[in-house]
C-alpha cells in the first residue's frame, strides 16, 4: 500500500495543527498582557485618596478586547485545521477498511488448543502473572505447571544474562551440551567466551586466561578461529546475544522460537487486505462467506510465514486436504484426488491428463505425501 498520500496528509494537519496552537497561544498572551495592564491600575485604588474610577478601567479593557478580537483572530487558523482534519479523515477511509469484521468467518476453533497458544505466550515472555489468571479465568488449571516451568526457568536465566551474570546460563548450558551439540550449536562456547570476556573487563588478566584454559581449550580443535580473535579481541565484550539462549531453549523443549500467539497475529495481519477486498466483491453472499471451511482465493504471505508445502490442484484450483489429497498420475502429473475421481466418473473410466495425451487410469494414481 502507498503511505506516502497518508504521510503527506498527516503533515499538512500536523502543521496546521501547530499554528493553530501557535496563534491560540499569542491571542492568550495578549489577553493577560491587557488584564495584567487593568490589575496595575486598579490596585493602587485601595489607596483611600485615590479617585481612580473602576467603571473607566473595566470600560476601556472591554473595548480593548473587543479590539483585539480573539474569537475572530482564532476562527481563520481553526477553520484550516478543521479543513486540513476532514480531508485527512475522507482519505483514511478511502485507503483503509475501518472494519475489519468483514473478514470474519465462522471457524470451529480448539479451545483448549488456543488457550494453550495463548497461555504459552504470555509465560514465553515472562508474562507469568498474566499467564496465571488466564489459566485460572480459562479453567485449564491442570495445563499452567507443565506450561510455565520450563519458562520460568527460561526467563530467570535471560534476566541473569541483562544483569551480567552468566553462571545460570552456563549451568543450564553444561546440562544440555550433548543435545546442544546434536542441533550444531556452538552456545557453549559463546557463553565460555562471554564469561572469559567479563573476567578479563574486571582486570583480572590471569584469572581471565586460567578461565580460558579450563573452559576454551576443549574447543580448540573445532574453533581454533574463534578463539584466537576472542584472546585479542576485547571488542567482543558484552555482545552476546540473549536471543541465541532463547531460540535454543526452545528447539530443545520442543518449541518454535517464535511465539505461535505471534505468528499467528503477524499472518493474520498480512493476509487481512486480501480478505477484505474479497468481502468487498461478496458484498451480497456474507452467508455463503460465513460458512466456507476454506478460503475461495489464494492469500499471499511471506516465506516466513511458510512453514511447510502445500499443494493446489490446478484443475479445481482449491488446495489439497486429508479428504481430498495430491494424487500423481502414471503420466507423472499431479491433481487433487477429488479432481480425478470427477475426470473419472467415479473410477468407472480412464481419461485424458489435462497437461499431456497420456490415458490415466485412477486406479494406478498414488497418494503424494508432503
Amino acid at each position: 500500500m502507498e503511505l506516502n498520500t497518508i504521510k503527506d496528509a498527516f503533515d499538512r494537519v500536523a502543521k496546521k495543527q501547530k499554528l493553530s496552537c501557535s496563534k491560540t497561544q499569542e491571542v492568550i498572551d495578549q489577553i493577560i498582557q491587557e488584564i495584567e495592564k487593568a490589575l496595575e491600575k486598579i490596585l493602587p485604588a485601595h489607596d483611600p485618596e485615590s479617585e481612580l474610577d473602576y467603571k473607566t478601567v473595566l470600560s476601556d479593557i472591554r473595548t480593548t478586547l473587543k479590539d483585539i478580537a480573539p474569537l475572530s483572530q482564532l476562527e481563520g487558523t481553526q477553520k484550516e485545521l478543521n479543513i486540513a482534519l476532514s480531508k485527512y479523515s475522507k482519505l483514511l477511509e478511502k485507503s483503509f477498511n475501518s472494519d475489519i469484521s468483514k473478514a470474519y468467518r465462522n471457524v470451529d476453533f480448539d479451545v483448549h488448543t488456543v488457550n494453550q497458544i495463548i497461555a504459552g505466550h504470555f509465560y514465553r515472555q515472562g508474562l507469568f502473572d498474566l499467564g496465571d489468571c488466564f489459566i485460572s479465568e480459562a479453567e485449564e488449571p491442570e495445563s499452567a505447571a507443565a506450561m510455565k516451568s520450563p519458562f520460568l526457568e527460561m526467563n530467570q536465566i535471560l534476566e541473569a544474562i541483562k544483569s551480567r551474570d552468566l553462571g545460570p546460563a552456563l549451568n543450564w548450558a553444561a546440562n544440555n551440551s550433548e543435545k546442544l551439540k546434536l542441533n550444531g550449536s556452538d552456545l557453549v562456547l559463546r557463553l565460555h567466551s562471554m564469561q572469559f570476556l567479563e573476567i578479563l573487563q574486571k582486570g583480572s588478566t590471569d584469572e581471565a586466561l586460567k578461565y580460558a584454559r579450563s573452559h576454551l581449550t576443549p574447543f580448540s580443535s573445532n574453533h581454533m578461529a574463534e578463539l584466537q580473535k576472542l584472546m585479542g579481541c576485547l571488542l567482543w565484550a558484552g555482545k552476546l546475544d540473549p536471543e541465541e539462549l532463547t531460540r535454543q531453549f526452545c528447539n530443545l523443549l520442543g518449541h518454535s522460537y517464535e511465539s505461535p500467539l505471534s505468528v499467528t497475529v503477524a499472518a493474520g495481519v498480512q493476509g487481512l487486505p486480501s480478505l477484505l477486498k474479497f468481502m468487498n466483491v461478496m458484498a451480497g453472499k456474507k452467508l455463503e462467506w460465513l460458512s466456507m471451511k476454506q478460503l475461495p482465493v489464494p492469500v499471499e504471505l511471506d516465506k516466513e510465514f511458510q512453514f511447510h508445502s502445500i499443494f493446489v490442484c490446478p484443475v479445481s484450483k482449491e488446495q489439497s486436504t486429508e479428504d481430498n489429497p495430491p494424487m500423481l498420475m502414471s503420466c507423472g502429473h499431479v491433481l487433487c484426488k477429488q479432481s480425478i475421481m470427477k475426470m473419472s466418473k467415479n473410477n468407472t473410466k480412464s481419461f485424458k491428463c489435462p497437461y499431456c495425451p497420456s490415458d490415466i487410469e485412477a486406479a494406478q494414481c498414488k497418494q503424494l505425501h508432503f
